[in-house]
């Protein structure tokens, strides 16, 4: 009986014992959404989706609220799987394509 009594204690416990808050954030801290599957890029290497501004750049993607920044580093799960490029003219540039290993 108290094994049990016990045990159910300790499962009750232990989520509140993973809660992690980051203090370096500040109160208007939000993760973007994550971006399309595919990603098309115009000349320029920002992309604006669901309120959110994208930002591209060797290999890594940012995010922000406004396109002048401040940028953040976009966790690596919410990255799209392929980008696209248009020319001017909106003519295929090529591909990248994430590779997950």
């Amino acid at each position: 009986m108290h094994r049990t009594l016990h045990a159910a204690l300790f499962a009750a416990l232990l989520p509140t014992a993973c809660y992690v808050v980051p203090t370096d954030r500040g109160d208007d801290y939000v993760v973007a959404p994550a971006l399309p599957v595919v990603v098309e890029l115009g000349v320029e290497p920002y992309y604006y989706n669901n309120g959110f501004h994208y930002y591209y750049h060797d290999n890594r993607w940012g995010y922000s609220r406004a396109r002048t920044g401040p940028w953040r580093d976009l966790p690596r799960d919410r990255y799209p799987r392929e980008i696209r490029y248009k020319d001017r003219d909106g003519r295929d540039r090529g591909r990248d394509r994430d590779r997950r290993y």
